[in-house]
């Protein structure tokens, strides 16, 4: 942990400088602070002679009064000069952590967009919300904080114990006979302290996880009447999550008070033998009092180093999360030989293409048909046949088990990740739509648009009248989702997204699932024109969507079972036959017209 600490502030070196100078000023002033009351005591009160160090300051045989002026000017500077450096310290030490803390949330973040489909498929997000937030806020608590605590206090020790052993050795091995068994508790109850965190650190995951799902299915939760419920799931994990951080904190009460006792034990059997080596007249009271002074100052570094390991186990189970994060290597390989695509017409092959999100069980098998430039072709079968699944090979999302995918002649495993999905464009079953102005949320797929490229693709897309009729037209800023439109028009602008984009391939997954038959006129009239001049993927439960498509593939159980268009199929008398059959009673009882792109 504490390498991986220095690999993030590496960057920051300059600023560790200041920060390196003055903690030694610090540490220097934190061991001369007694020695004023030294001189008070010995040489103002008693009879000693200055010490050696002073003589070039004030001759030989100074006065009482000149030693202590000296003294207490002294005690001024050494306060000033501490409390001037430990401003540096605390100021750089706070701004490299919150720097840290950037570079390592966008390092995770970067390499949560890098990772795989699969990688999510696997992975709450709950978990990874709270790694961003809570564990990098952990780490850069314990770089602000503790990490310049641990090297002051270990500077401190090292020092406080150097000027004891030439104070008087055998006092300062009675002093330190106690920390063996500090050493041996700290380290015993350090890895209790750790693994309780780790509980801690996981139940607040799913709490946040719970949260994150009843907020994100509020109308679900809401339509159900299942509010209670949710609260309750809640209320239980809450509960867990109470109890671990209580024996968490009940561990780590702990560490305080064990300390201390054995640090008072230590303190005790210095006074007495300090008190016996006065009465004999083999030390000074002024000597004896700066080494109880130095006794106290080195017990409270020990002291704090032992809470330390509080800090310590916590920003360690948050490094451990975060590392987690950034050496989970689910990214889709990369060929050293990776090339932009290079689009010309848009077509698009399927040969021989097998795939399965887990070994041995395969979704899609032996799957092989060609797209032609400009053409549409429709996916339809029973619901998980593995038509999502086949759509999602084509901008890679996946990469295949068996066979290839080629675009215009180029294997979308041998070109870059970025130049395919810049090529395809999407209207998927449910648009998700940011909270951004309507603008902004159409020119997602091509933030360099401008104002009329937008405008044009929302008319295209049949979405430029209700947006015209918004508060503030394409400034009107929408909720996170989109709710306060509707389904239509949320599709719409999805439309507009994927218009303009303009590219050369598109799919779409159920673009008008649960629309009325008014926001469906109006959504197959953009779709029209989405389609023109596209290689097109249609996803459709409803055949009529995709009646007049160029090629029908209809999938069963992961494999191809017919292809043809609507009248050939039907001729077939098989699958999609006996679908259609199905649908055309149901549109008849629903009195539903059909709709077609």
């Amino acid at each position: 942990m504490f390498r991986f600490s220095l690999r993030l502030v590496r960057p920051y070196w300059r600023w560790l400088l200041v920060v390196a100078v003055a903690m030694g000023v610090e540490t220097l002033m934190s061991l001369a602070q007694p020695w004023p009351l030294k001189i008070v005591l010995d040489s103002v009160f008693g009879s000693e002679p200055a010490p050696a160090l002073l003589v070039p300051l004030v001759g030989e045989g100074a006065d009482a009064l000149t030693l202590l002026n000296l003294a207490v000017g002294s005690t001024v500077v050494i306060a000033l000069l501490q409390a001037a450096n430990a401003y540096l310290n605390a100021f750089y030490t706070v701004s490299i952590g919150q720097w840290v803390a950037h570079d390592l949330r966008q390092s995770v973040y970067a390499h949560l967009q890098r990772l795989s489909m699969s990688y999510y498929d696997r992975h709450q997000t709950g978990p990874i919300i709270s790694t961003i937030t809570d564990d990098i806020n952990a780490v850069q608590d314990f770089v602000s904080t503790s990490l310049l605590d641990i090297v002051i206090d270990s500077l401190t020790i090292v020092g406080m114990v150097a000027v004891m052993l030439s104070l008087n050795w055998r006092f300062t091995l009675v002093a330190l006979a106690v920390m063996p068994l500090v050493l041996v508790f700290v380290v015993r109850l350090r890895t209790v302290i750790r693994s309780a965190t780790h509980d801690v650190r996981r139940l607040q995951s799913e709490l946040v996880s719970i949260v994150q799902e009843g907020l994100c299915a509020i109308r679900v939760v809401k339509a159900f009447g299942q509010g209670s419920f949710e609260r309750e799931r809640l209320g239980a994990k809450s509960r867990e999550s109470v109890q671990a951080a209580l024996y968490a904190r009940r561990v780590r009460s702990l560490m305080g008070p064990v300390v201390t006792s054995f640090v008072a034990l230590g303190t005790a059997a210095v006074l007495w033998f300090g008190a016996r080596e006065v009465l004999s007249g083999a030390m000074t009271a002024g000597a004896l009092v700066v080494f109880l002074n130095y006794l106290g100052r080195l017990f409270r570094p020990i002291q704090s180093l032992a809470r330390a390991s509080t800090s310590i186990a916590q920003a360690a189970v948050g490094l451990e999360r975060v590392r987690a994060v950034l050496e989970a290597d689910e990214r889709l390989p990369r060929s050293p030989h990776a090339r932009p695509l290079e689009m010309a017409e848009g077509r698009v092959v399927f040969d021989r293409v097998s795939f399965a999100y887990t070994p041995g069980r395969l979704v899609l098998a032996d799957i092989s048909f060609v797209a032609e430039p400009g053409q549409v072709i429709g996916l339809v079968g029973p619901s998980g046949s593995g038509k999502s699944t086949l759509v999602s090979l084509i901008p890679r999302f996946y990469d295949t088990v068996e066979g290839r995918v080629l675009i215009d002649g180029q294997d979308v495993r041998h070109v870059t990740v970025r130049s395919l999905r810049r090529q395809i464009a999407f209207v998927l079953q449910e648009t998700q739509l940011f909270h951004a102005p309507v603008w902004q949320n159409i020119a997602y797929s091509k933030p360099d648009a401008t104002r009329d490229d937008i405008v044009e693709a929302a008319r295209l897309a049949q979405a430029h009248a209700f947006i015209e009729e918004l508060p503030e037209g394409y400034d009107t800023m929408l909720g996170q989702g989109g709710l306060m439109l509707s389904g239509g028009q949320r599709q719409r602008i999805g439309i507009a997204r994927a218009m303009v984009r303009n590219s050369k391939i598109l799919i779409m997954d159920e673009p008008s699932s649960g629309l009325d038959p008014e926001s469906e006129h109006l959504l197959f009239e953009g779709l029209r024109n989405l389609t023109q001049g596209r290689t097109t993927f249609v996803i459709s439960h409803r055949l009529s969507t995709i009646r007049h498509a160029d090629c029908i593939l209809v999938l069963d159980q992961g494999r191809i079972v017919e292809r043809g268009r609507h009248e050939q199929l039907v001729a077939m008398g098989g699958l999609y036959t006996r679908m259609l059959r199905v649908q055309s009673d149901e549109d008849e009882r629903a009195g539903k017209a059909p709709r077609h792109v």
